[in-house]
């Protein structure tokens, strides 16, 4: 389960071959123990949750990242690495 980004003590996952359950691109968030999938297309929540004020800020991060996020998911769905990104500062 590569890890993607870190920031605000959220970190960001992309698992390899994670297209069947959600069946559209999408990252893993954890924060403090809890975990949420988010949807890189719209930041919507698919699964689980986090405190709101930490969704809102990794969905702020896919909103400005989307385009770098659906080419580590075009990757990741792949089998292939992916790479890190840039996170929120």
């Amino acid at each position: 389960m590569p890890t993607i980004a870190m920031f605000y003590g959220i970190v960001i996952y992309m698992y390899a071959f994670d297209n069947r359950k959600h069946h559209k691109p999408h990252i893993h968030a954890e924060y403090s123990g809890e975990k949420a999938v988010i949807s890189i297309e719209d930041g919507e929540l698919l699964e689980g949750s986090i405190p709101a004020k930490k969704l809102k800020l990794v969905q702020a991060w896919v909103e400005i990242r989307q385009e770098d996020l659906l080419a580590d998911w075009n990757l990741a769905v792949q089998g292939g690495e992916v790479f890190k990104i840039e996170p929120l500062r």
